[in-house]
């Protein structure tokens, strides 16, 4: 990545707010990122305050065209409006996850579900779905107590790559201290260097 960094999107998904090991990580990468761009603003966005969850009425507010749509139909959709106006203004994305029962926490779905939207941020056409969102740096920073990030019984990191890719994202660095059972100390040393080196090779 060549670009300049503007503006950083800081996502955490986990429902610690103290002690946090993937808050801890996702907060290393901010700074370092800051470190970098010190001009760049960041948009702080933390899930453990709460993700809308699709229902009937928001499905049927994305499915009318916006110039049909209804006050309520828009008062449905306004959360995701907001979460994907960040998502669009963002040059890097910083998410900041636990996993939990070898998946994403509910509420990072939640977040997926708002700005995963058809027309919006992925269109379907002959040749398939196409991704709408592009050119963009994703650090996903994990912990994990007893699952093996990459293993065949961790499905957050591959889910979430997939999703990733299917609006248009490729570009997706994933670093986690995982197994924290197993020497946790030791692993969040690990990670944190891994972070530091990673922002350092943009």
């Amino acid at each position: 990545m060549t670009v300049d960094v503007s503006t950083i999107l800081h996502v955490d998904a986990s429902q610690r707010l103290r002690g946090s090991v993937s808050r801890g990580l996702s907060q290393l990468v901010i700074d370092e990122l800051l470190g970098r761009f010190p001009s760049a603003r960041v948009l702080r966005r933390d899930l453990a305050a709460g993700v809308p969850l699709v229902d009937e009425a928001w499905i049927d507010a994305s499915f009318t065209p916006a110039e049909q749509r209804t006050p309520a139909q828009r008062a449905a959709l306004a959360e995701s409006d907001a979460l994907v106006e960040e998502i669009r203004s963002a040059d890097v994305w910083v998410i900041g996850t636990p996993v939990y029962n070898f998946s994403l926490p509910p509420v990072l779905k939640a977040w997926i579900d708002q700005v995963c939207r058809a027309r919006v941020t992925f269109a379907y056409t002959e040749q398939g779905p196409r991704g709408l969102l592009a050119d963009r740096k994703v650090f996903l920073t994990l912990a994990s107590g007893g699952s093996n990030v990459g293993s065949e019984t961790e499905f957050l990191t591959p889910y979430v790559r997939h999703v990733l890719g299917f609006i248009g994202i490729r570009d997706v660095e994933v670093i986690a201290a995982d197994q924290l059972t197993l020497g946790g100390e030791e692993k969040i040393a690990l990670a944190r260097q891994r972070v530091k080196d990673a922002v350092a090779s943009l």
